[in-house]
């Protein structure tokens, strides 16, 4: 048998090896019985083959040998390469070091380039935009328009731009000196105001947004601004009122005004509440009234009948229901609730007896049919014409967010409604569920029941997000008309007395006042709900707020001050997210007085590393020193 390195191949097994060698040696089996056996071929053949296996072990330990040699060959010239590359990338590093700090360098000197010919261009800017007017104030003066900018119809814009600077400007001339110039200039005023409103009327007709935007926008700053938007809601009422009902027509011209207003004016909401105060008043007036006279005199009952039919508050209703906007209030409720626990406990006292007449007097047939009856009128009284009227009417007397001094009473509408629903809610367990419990009426009255509370949690959840607005437009002019920039910027930074600012205190004052009586109104997980929207909402407010100032140091240590008055604040919610939310302002309102070495070690922080490097950077831009200390280093 040959021997090769193949026979040894895993898995092998010595005495199967054996076993074929032995066979395969004449005389060495067990073929041809015991006289064939012959123990001397056998052994030369082991000898044989024992020498074989010698030769094979030598051949393959130099084949080892040299493969060892080999890759000891190769391992040390992947040393060497290993070493070089080492060294190449700490020579490449070295550099990229270098370059790193050269352009570090560069950048530091071209920001205060960049800002030293900023300060000197901005006064060169208002130098040759100074010398613009005065050369065009000197046209009017000789009476005579020669520029292009006042000669070229395409450029209406820029003419616009110069004759309302100087239309300004001439306000403070001498009248006697400069009657006549001022005279021109007025009239030139005029003309172009006449103009825009031409061609934004032209626009609305041929229906091109963007050019109504761009003209309403230079517009903004003309006198003849409220003109455009007349304008705008004469033409948009045009084929408006083609149906026989004028308060859906009203109603579906609100909602496509609404779509467009938003695209063409900086101040949607006031033209559309401009669009609604005019349909009220020329359409819907004498729309009204005609309807009414016809039988004022002679059909009494047929007037009242009308009067209700076109209750005005249908319009505000749908109006708001499709352009989601907040209208001001319709009603002034003076506090009322239009809620009356007697009542209510009247009426449950009244059914529950009603619900013994019908347990005593029906047949068992007709047990369950005449208790849902009963049940359906209940509904119809207590739910719809008591809480749902006073839920509507709640709604309607819920002020506009921009309302001064508001009063918000729909929170007392809400614990006064939720009251009731529960004794509902006990009469309908205690003393309708037995009567129906095994009848087909009772899935009849669970799926009512389910209605009823959906509908009234859908205004209830309506109201308390208009009563949140409500409440964050009060705060917001607290802070609109108590805070004041010196606040932040004191003219001396040495005698800033006060740990806190007005405008803080009166915030936080009204705040609590909230709470309180959010907490008073709602119960179970409802309070936490509301206040965890009031709690973003308010932390909203506030972050806005504070990114409208500049701060000096003294003024950084009074934001820091306010906030943490904020937090304090928040506290009250008892909502872990609402005072992360404030914690986190309190850190950010760190970045207004830290040293600027110190900057990049406080973004870094605990609190800050996971906000986003723009957030960082909006605050630390608010800072009095951002240009003179060249903080924007820390964010390129």
């Amino acid at each position: 048998m040959a021997t090769t390195a193949e026979l040894f191949e895993e898995p092998f097994v010595a005495d199967e090896y054996i076993e074929r060698l032995v066979w395969r040696t004449p005389g060495g089996g067990s073929r041809g019985g015991p006289e064939a056996f012959d123990p001397k071929r056998l052994l030369e053949e082991f000898i044989n083959h024992i020498q074989e296996l010698q030769l094979m072990d030598e051949r393959i330990q130099r084949k080892v040998e040299k493969l060892e040699q080999q890759c000891q060959k190769e391992a040390k010239e992947f040393a060497k390469k290993v070493q070089e590359l080492q060294k190449s990338n700490q020579v490449a590093f070295q550099h990229f070091q270098e370059l790193d700090e050269h352009i570090s360098y560069v950048a530091t000197k071209v920001c205060h380039l960049g800002d030293q010919l900023e300060g000197v261009n901005t006064p060169r800017q208002r130098a040759v935009e100074a010398q613009k007017l005065m050369k065009y104030f000197n046209e009017f003066l000789d009476g005579e328009l020669k520029s292009d900018v006042f000669t070229n119809s395409e450029k209406i814009k820029e003419a616009a731009d110069i004759i309302q600077k100087l239309h300004l400007i001439a306000q403070e001339l001498p009248f006697d000196r400069f009657s006549e110039v001022k005279s021109k200039i007025a009239s030139k005023y005029h003309d172009l105001e006449c103009q825009l409103i031409q061609e934004f009327t032209s626009a609305q007709r041929r229906g091109e947004i963007s050019r109504m935007r761009e003209v309403a926008a230079v517009l903004l700053h003309f006198k003849g601004y409220s003109h455009c938007v007349d304008v705008y809601i004469k033409q948009c009422q045009e084929g408006a009122y083609l149906r026989n009902d004028i308060f859906e027509d009203a109603a579906i011209l609100c909602q496509r005004v609404n779509k467009q207003v938003g695209d063409i004016f900086s101040n949607p909401e006031t033209v559309l509440a401009k669009l609604i105060q005019n349909v009220f008043e020329i359409k819907l007036q004498s729309f009204v009234k005609d309807q009414l006279e016809e039988c004022r005199k002679s059909d009494a009952e047929q007037y009242l009948k009308n009067l209700y039919d076109l209750y005005i508050q249908d319009l505000k209703e749908r109006i708001r229901q499709r352009t989601n906007l907040p209208l001001g209030p319709s009603i002034d409720t003076h506090g009322e609730t239009f809620l009356s626990q007697e009542v209510v406990v009247n009426l449950l006292q009244e059914t529950k007896q009603a619900f013994e007449r019908c347990h005593r007097l029906s047949d068992p047939s007709d047990l369950p049919r005449n208790a849902f009856r009963i049940f359906t009128i209940l509904v119809e009284f207590l739910c719809i014409e008591h809480i749902d009227y006073a839920l509507e009417t709640g709604l309607a007397g819920i002020p506009s967010s921009d309302s001064r001094n508001a009063n918000l009473y729909f929170l007392d509408v809400v614990q006064q409604a939720n009251t009731i629903f529960h004794l509902f809610d006990k009469q309908f367990n205690d003393h309708l569920m037995p009567l129906i419990s095994s009848s087909p009426k009772l899935s009849e009255c669970l799926q009512k029941k389910k209605e009823i509370i959906e509908q009234m949690e859908t205004k209830l959840d309506t109201g308390i997000d208009r009563t949140l607005n409500c409440m964050i437009g009060q705060m917001k002019h607290i802070l609109a008309s108590e805070q004041k920039k010196t606040d932040f910027k004191p003219e001396d930074e040495n005698n800033v007395l006060i740990q806190y600012t007005n405008a803080c205190v009166k915030v936080c004052a009204y705040v609590r006042k909230q709470v309180e009586k959010i907490k008073n109104s709602m119960d179970g997980k409802n309070v936490d709900t509301v206040l965890m929207e009031l709690g973003v909402r308010f932390h909203r407010l506030i972050y806005e707020h504070l990114q409208q100032y500049s701060y000096s140091c003294m003024g950084g240590m009074l934001a820091i001050c306010d906030v943490a008055e904020y937090r304090k604040c928040a506290k009250d919610f008892k909502i872990p997210m609402v005072l992360h939310l404030f914690d986190t302002l309190h850190a950010l309102c760190n970045l207004l007085v830290v040293a600027p070495d110190n900057l990049k070690q406080v973004c870094s922080g605990e609190q800050l590393a996971n906000l986003d490097k723009n957030i960082l950077h909006s605050f630390v831009q608010l800072r009095a020193d951002y240009r003179s200390a060249r903080l924007a280093r820390h964010f390129s």
